[in-house]
């Protein structure tokens, strides 16, 4: 535990030397770990502002979420799982590195373009939170939410443990996840924002719409960090989120 404290407040307070090149970074600073130049690799890429799968170029809606749209608005995220965004991705989820909830925050929250009223984030069940130790999309919830001045709070709860979605189908994921999440709190806003780490499928995100939904909320914006196709996606049809 002591050491998790020294690491994470020295990150920040060394002198600034880039975490990915290591040399120095220069006034003025752009990211408290990042240098201008390495901060190059993670360049938005054209997608799709509603689904966020990549696209030629930037559309409010792409044919598939024309013909089959999601529960939600709009989706905000970083790029798609690779290097180097994945290795602090996989450095919060699963070394214990909740420090870098703030690394990536910082690179998600300049895109951030219309503030919700409320942030809230995809809860873990009560017994993957004592083996972690901690909800890494919580932790990049509270990082989002200082930054760009809006409120954060925890909404739901899992109430049904679930084998991890990773190597799942879309339909796999869909029963998988099926009737996990329940409300814990009243909701009297209209335009609610969920962070999510890495989105696949879309299949965790969605029940949690339809809750928010059924509460009253007009207005769902995604935050994740990634967000990646799946490969076991139907490419010819419609069900891409």
């Amino acid at each position: 535990m002591l050491t998790d404290w020294i690491r994470k407040y020295t990150t920040y307070l060394l002198p600034k030397h880039c975490d990915l090149c290591g040399l120095s970074i220069k006034l003025p600073y752009q990211h408290p770990i990042l240098c201008h130049v390495c901060l190059a690799n993670f360049a938005p890429q054209p997608r799709c502002l509603c689904c966020g799968l990549v696209m030629p170029v930037s559309e409010q809606r792409c044919g598939r979420c024309l013909l089959s749209s999601p529960l939600w608005s709009r989706l905000y995220c970083v790029g798609d799982y690779q290097a180097p965004l994945a290795s602090y991705v996989h450095r919060l989820k699963y070394s214990g590195q909740f420090w870098h909830a703030k690394t990536l925050a910082l690179l998600l929250t300049p895109y951030i373009t219309s503030k919700p009223e409320l942030i809230t984030f995809v809860p873990l069940h009560w017994q993957r939170f004592l083996y972690r130790g901690y909800n890494q999309s919580q932790h990049l919830a509270w990082e989002i939410s200082k930054h760009i001045n809006v409120s954060c709070c925890g909404l739901f709860r899992k109430v049904r443990a679930t084998v991890h979605q990773q190597g799942l189908s879309k339909k796999q994921r869909e029963r998988n996840i099926r009737q996990s999440f329940a409300l814990c709190k009243t909701i009297n806003h209209k335009h609610v924002a969920i962070v999510d780490d890495v989105l696949t499928t879309g299949s965790t995100v969605e029940p949690l719409c339809q809750l928010l939904k059924q509460s009253g909320v007009k207005t769902i914006d995604i935050y994740c960090i990634c967000r990646t196709s799946h490969p076991n996606d139907n490419l010819s049809g419609v069900n891409l989120i």
